[in-house]
C-alpha cells in the first residue's frame, strides 16, 4: 500500500464531498434515481410502490432497512424491470456516473448482471454495449463540466443461475470495449464459487481479472473458494473474514484510564493470507449493517470490525454497494468512519489509495491515479 505523504492531517473542517473518491464496489441496478425510475416505469408499463419520487426513494430505503430479507430483493425488482431495454440500460448508465462525479469520485467500477436484462429480447452483448455507450455518455457530460472521472464495468454472474461459462466469455469478449472485471454475485450462502470453478479457470487462462462477492450472507468457507477456485484478487465485502481473527482481552494493570483492557489478537490462516498478501477488501459499511453482515459482531456501526481490520493492516476499501437502497453515497460513508471511528484526514487518503492500488487498471493508469489523489490531498494541507 502506498503510503500517505501527509505528515499530520487538518481538523475536517472542509466538504469530504471534494475529496477525490475511488469507488470499487456499486452496482448499477442499485444505484438508480427514483425519478428516473418512474419515468422509465411509466414507458415500459412496470407498476411502482409509488409513483412520488421523495416517497419512492424512501420506500427504497425502508424496504432495504426492514430487517425482511424478502422486501430487501423485492426492491431489485422495481429497478431491474426499468433497465431491459438500450434506451433504459443507456439512461440509467450515463446518470449513474453522473451521480459518482457529483460525488467526487474520479475512478469507479461499476457491477452489473448483464443476465438480468435480456426480458425484452436484447442479447448479452447488446446489454453490455448499452451500458458501456451510456457510461461514456456519462464520462463525456462529466468532462463538459469541466471534471474528469473514469469508469469501468464488471461483467457479473448470477451465482445462483448455471451460466458462469458464458458470462466469463462475455466478459473477456468486451474486455478492450469497457469491462474491466468479473464477478459473481447475488445468492451467497449454499453457491460457494466452487459452481463456477471451471468459468474462473477460463477466465485465469484470458488473464482476466475477478473480484468474488464473499465474506458477506456466508463466512469463512465462502471466503476460501472465492481464493481458490474463484482466484478473486479482491473480495466484494469480506467482512466476515474477521470471524477468522481471535481478540483475547485481559485486564491489565498498567493501562491507561481510557483504556481497560488490552487486547491479543491472532490472525488464522485464512485472515493471515488475505492480510499478508494485501487482498482489498470492499467494505459497505451502511450496507453490512442493514443486510446482517456484521450480526455476529454487533448491531450497530461501531461494532463493525473494519476498523479492526485496517488497524490490524488489512487492505481495506469503503464502497456504498447500492445507493439508493441504503441512500448514502461514498461521501456519507466516509462521513460515518470520520463520527464512528474518529478517522482522520490521513486515514481517508490511505483507504482511498487502498482503492486506488486496487483498482483494475494498467499499472501506468493506477500509478497516475494515485498521484492525482496524493495531489488533491497535498493541497488541503
Amino acid at each position: 500500500m502506498t503510503e500517505p505523504i501527509l505528515d499530520a492531517a487538518p481538523a475536517l473542517d472542509f466538504d469530504l464531498k471534494s475529496l477525490p473518491k475511488v469507488s470499487l464496489h456499486d452496482h448499477l441496478d442499485g444505484g438508480l434515481r427514483p425519478s428516473t425510475i418512474i419515468e422509465l416505469a411509466n414507458e415500459v408499463g412496470h407498476t411502482l410502490p409509488t409513483t412520488d419520487p421523495v416517497a419512492l426513494g424512501e420506500w427504497f430505503r425502508e424496504s432495504a432497512d426492514s430487517g425482511s430479507l424478502v422486501r430487501y430483493l423485492e426492491t431489485f425488482d422495481h429497478t431491474v424491470a426499468v433497465m431491459q431495454t438500450k434506451d433504459g440500460l443507456f439512461r440509467v448508465a450515463k446518470e449513474f456516473v453522473e451521480d459518482l462525479a457529483d460525488d467526487g469520485v474520479v475512478y469507479g467500477e461499476v457491477r452489473w448482471a448483464p443476465e438480468q436484462h435480456l426480458q425484452k429480447g436484447l442479447t448479452l452483448d447488446e446489454t453490455v454495449e448499452a451500458v458501456q455507450a451510456g457510461l461514456e455518455a456519462g464520462v463525456d457530460a462529466v468532462a463538459e463540466s469541466g471534471r474528469d472521472i473514469q469508469v469501468g464495468q464488471l461483467i457479473t454472474a448470477m451465482r445462483h443461475a448455471d451460466r458462469g461459462q458464458e458470462i466469463a466469455e462475455l466478459a473477456v469478449r468486451h474486455r478492450d470495449r469497457g469491462a474491466v472485471g468479473f464477478d459473481i454475485a447475488g445468492a451467497e450462502d449454499g453457491f460457494l464459487p466452487s459452481r463456477f470453478k471451471d468459468a474462473f479457470t477460463y477466465l485465469a487462462e484470458n488473464n482476466f481479472p475477478a473480484t468474488v462477492h464473499a465474506g458477506e450472507a456466508a463466512g469463512l468457507e465462502s471466503i476460501q473458494s472465492a481464493l481458490v477456485d474463484g482466484r478473486a484478487l479482491r473480495l466484494g465485502h469480506g467482512v466476515r473474514i474477521a470471524e477468522d481473527i481471535m481478540v483475547e482481552f485481559e485486564d491489565a494493570e498498567d493501562a491507561s484510564d481510557d483504556d481497560d483492557n488490552v487486547g491479543l489478537v491472532t490472525l488464522g490462516n485464512l485472515s493471515s493470507w488475505v492480510r499478508d498478501r494485501g487482498i482489498a477488501l470492499e467494505i459497505c459499511p451502511s450496507s453490512n449493517l442493514q443486510t446482517g453482515a456484521i450480526a455476529g459482531f454487533g448491531d450497530d456501526l461501531d461494532s463493525h470490525p473494519l476498523d479492526m481490520l485496517y488497524q490490524l493492516g488489512f487492505n481495506v476499501t469503503i464502497n456504498t454497494d447500492n445507493r439508493l437502497m441504503s441512500g448514502v453515497t461514498l461521501t456519507d460513508e466516509f462521513e460515518l468512519l470520520v463520527e464512528t471511528f474518529d478517522y482522520d484526514l490521513d486515514d481517508l487518503l490511505e483507504l482511498t489509495l487502498n482503492a486506488a492500488e486496487a483498482a483494475f487498471l494498467p499499472l501506468e493508469e493506477k500509478e497516475a491515479l494515485v498521484e492525482y489523489i496524493n495531489d488533491a490531498y497535498a493541497n488541503l494541507a
